[in-house]
C-alpha cells in the first residue's frame, strides 16, 4: 500500500463509503479504486486527484496533503543517478535492493536523516 492509498482508505472509511460506491461517483471502476489503495497502480493523474478532492470535500492543507501524497506515492520508483557521483548510483542501488529488509522505525530514521540532510543543502 502507497501512502496515498493509505490516506484514500481513512478518506473512504471516514465518509462510510464503500470503494464501490465512491468509484460510481468519481466515474472509475471499483476495480481501479481497490488498485489505486493498494498500491497497484501508478499515481492518479492531477485531475482525477481533483475528483477526489470535491467529493471528499476537503480544502487547503488537507487538499494539498492528498495532492503531495499522490505525487510521492508511485509504488515503482526509477532513478536516474546519470551525472551523479558513484556512491549516488551505489546508494540508489542499495536502497532498492535492501528497503524490504527495513521495519518502520529504519524507514523514519532515514527519513529523518534525509530531510535533515536537505535542510542543511538548502542553509549553505
Amino acid at each position: 500500500m502507497t501512502p496515498f492509498g493509505l490516506k484514500l482508505r481513512e478518506l473512504r472509511r471516514a465518509k462510510g463509503v464503500s470503494q464501490k460506491q465512491m468509484a460510481g461517483a468519481l466515474g472509475i471502476s471499483a476495480a481501479y479504486l481497490s488498485a489505486l489503495e493498494h498500491g497497484r497502480r501508478g499515481i492518479p493523474t492531477w485531475a482525477m486527484v481533483q475528483k477526489m478532492i470535491g467529493y471528499f470535500n476537503i480544502i487547503w492543507d488537507d487538499a494539498e496533503e492528498l495532492q503531495r501524497l499522490a505525487e510521492t506515492s508511485h509504488p515503482r520508483v526509477v532513478i536516474d543517478t546519470s551525472g551523479l557521483s558513484p556512491r549516488a548510483t551505489e546508494l540508489a542501488n542499495r536502497l532498492s535492493k535492501d528497503i524490504s529488509q527495513l521495519d518502520e522505525k529504519d524507514i523514519d530514521g532515514l527519513m529523518f536523516q534525509l530531510d535533515a540532510a536537505l535542510e542543511r543543502t538548502k542553509q549553505a
